[in-house]
């Protein structure tokens, strides 16, 4: 009797595409948060113009980065068929609304690190600081990741999760505590 079945044999997966992504997005964290301690803060980075001060005007544009950054998510679950939906847009919706939430992060995060550097004095600002860092080494290597090819099937969603769940932490220990603390002002 001849034995019909083809023994399973797991296939190895080729993570070398994925370590110079992950390297360089490392890099960014860590010299992020370098310049962050080291560098002597000045208290003042940019006018908040339209915005009563600098952490409204973080608090809402950290906002609209958290909502781009939902329509990312949504948009992502759309493409990779986690959500039936015919829309032919989808990938457009999620390309420029990814840099959109990015655009709106660049002044938050230049105030952050220039105006105020990063610290660990408190629990919240602590974790603010580290996830700042951490969202945009993880922001880089996704980006670095996307044009590679050969890549496991898994990193696009687990590097597109991971930035989605930093700038979620970022919008709870700053947009949210801001709201819930001074209140809802322009």
């Amino acid at each position: 009797m001849a034995d019909t079945q083809v023994s399973q044999v797991p296939r190895r997966q080729n993570l070398a595409p994925l370590l110079m992504p992950l390297a360089v997005g490392g890099l960014i964290a860590v010299g992020l948060g370098v310049y962050g301690r080291v560098h002597l803060p000045t208290g003042y980075a940019i006018g908040p113009a339209g915005f009563s001060g600098p952490l409204a005007m973080k608090a809402w544009l950290t906002t609209g980065a958290f909502v781009l950054a939902v329509v990312q998510l949504l948009s992502a679950l759309v493409m990779w068929g986690r959500i039936r939906l015919e829309a032919p847009w989808i990938g457009t919706l999620h390309r420029w609304s990814g840099r959109a939430a990015f655009l709106l992060t660049v002044p938050v995060a230049f105030h952050c690190l220039y105006a105020l550097g990063a610290q660990f004095d408190a629990p919240r600002v602590m974790i603010h600081s580290l996830l700042g860092c951490f969202f945009y080494g993880v922001f880089t290597a996704k980006m670095l990741a996307l044009p590679r090819r050969g890549l496991p099937g898994w990193t696009l969603p687990v590097l597109g999760g991971l930035t989605f769940t930093a700038l979620t932490g970022l919008w709870l220990t700053s947009s949210l505590w801001f709201f819930t603390t001074i209140g809802i002002t322009l």
